[in-house]
C-alpha cells in the first residue's frame, strides 16, 4: 500500500516538475528509503520521459499547428477549407444535376421518336414543359420554323430563309445547354491546379517559422526539429486532399458533357431535318433508331 502510494506521488511530482527534477528525487530517496520503494521510484522516473515525449506528440497535429501557426498559415488553412467545401458542393450538385438530366432526357426522347407529328411533340412539351436540353431544343426549334413560316423575317436577326433561321435558333439553343453542363467546372479547374501550390507555400512557411523558432533556442535536439518540420508537412498533405477530388471531377464531367453534347449535337441535326424538309431521316438515321424499337413517322406540317 505504502509502495503505490509513494508511486502515485512519485509519478504526479515527475508530471509536474519534469523528468529531470524526479531523477534527482529518485536519487535523494535511495539514501533513506528501502530498497523496495527506491525501486519502484527508479522504475516510474525512467518511465516518464518516455510518456512526457508520447504526450507532446499526442498535442501534434493538425489543430496544434494552425493553432500555434500565425495569421499567414491560419489564412491558408482557411483557404483550403474554402475550396474543399466549394468543390465538394460543385461535385454533388453537378452530379445530382447529370443524373437527373440525363434521366429526363431518355424520357423525352423516348415519346420524341414514339410521336406521330411534331405537333403531337410540342403539345407534349406545352403540357409537361421543357425541363432538359433536348425539349429546350425542341420547343424552340419548332416555334422559330413556324414563326418564320407564318410571319417571315421582321426584324434583322430572323433574316435570310426558314432554315438558317432555324440553323441560328438551334444553335444558339446547343451554345446555351452548353455553358450550362459547364458552368461551374472553372471552379473545380482552378481547386485541381491550386491547391497543391498553396499547401506547399503553407509547409514552407510552417518550416521557415519552425527554424526561426529552433535557433533562438538553447538546446537543439531531433525532438525539436522533427515535431515542428513534420506539422508544417501536414499543409502540404491537406493540398493534395483538397486537389485531388477535385481534378478527378473536373475530368469525369468534361468526358460526360462531351457525350452529352455529341448526343444533343445529333438530335439537333435529326430535328432540322424534320423541320426543313418535313421529311424523316434518311438511311442511318431512320435505321439506328429502328434497331432501338423506335418507329420514326414524325412528319412536319408546314403552314403556307
Amino acid at each position: 500500500m505504502i509502495i503505490d502510494l509513494i508511486s502515485s506521488a512519485a509519478l504526479t511530482l515527475a508530471q509536474a516538475v519534469g523528468p529531470d527534477t524526479a531523477q534527482a528525487a529518485t536519487a535523494a530517496v535511495q539514501g533513506t528509503a528501502p530498497s523496495a520503494v527506491v525501486d519502484v521510484v527508479s522504475q516510474a522516473s525512467a518511465a516518464l520521459p518516455a510518456a512526457a515525449n508520447l504526450a507532446a506528440g499526442q498535442q501534434q497535429g493538425v489543430l496544434h499547428f494552425i493553432g500555434q501557426s500565425d495569421a499567414v498559415g491560419q489564412s491558408l488553412f482557411g483557404f483550403l477549407l474554402l475550396m474543399s467545401l466549394a468543390s465538394w458542393y460543385l461535385i454533388l450538385a453537378k452530379g445530382f444535376t447529370h443524373l437527373r438530366i440525363r434521366q429526363r432526357s431518355r424520357k423525352f426522347l423516348a415519346e420524341f421518336w414514339a410521336a406521330s407529328s411534331l405537333e403531337q411533340v410540342e403539345n407534349e412539351i406545352a403540357t409537361h414543359g421543357a425541363e432538359e436540353p433536348f425539349a429546350h431544343l425542341a420547343s424552340h426549334a419548332i416555334h422559330a420554323q413556324k414563326h418564320h413560316a407564318k410571319y417571315g423575317a421582321l426584324k434583322l436577326e430572323e433574316s435570310g430563309s426558314t432554315a438558317a433561321f432555324v440553323t441560328r435558333t438551334i444553335r444558339k439553343v446547343i451554345d446555351e445547354e452548353t455553358a450550362r453542363l459547364e458552368n461551374g467546372l472553372t471552379v473545380l479547374a482552378s481547386v485541381g491546379s491550386t491547391a497543391p501550390f498553396v499547401g506547399l507555400f503553407g509547409t514552407v512557411w510552417g518550416v521557415y517559422h519552425a527554424l526561426l523558432s529552433i535557433s533562438m533556442s538553447d538546446g537543439v535536439t531531433i525532438n525539436r526539429i522533427a515535431g515542428p518540420v513534420g506539422e508544417a508537412l501536414i499543409m502540404t498533405g491537406l493540398g493534395l486532399a483538397v486537389a485531388i477530388p477535385a481534378v478527378l471531377a473536373y475530368n469525369a464531367f468534361v468526358r460526360l458533357n462531351r457525350v452529352y453534347l455529341a448526343q444533343l449535337d445529333a438530335f439537333a441535326h435529326d430535328l432540322f431535318t424534320f423541320l426543313t424538309t418535313g421529311q424523316q431521316v434518311a438511311d442511318g438515321a431512320h435505321e439506328r433508331h429502328e434497331r432501338h424499337g423506335r418507329h420514326i413517322s414524325l412528319a412536319s406540317s408546314r403552314e403556307a
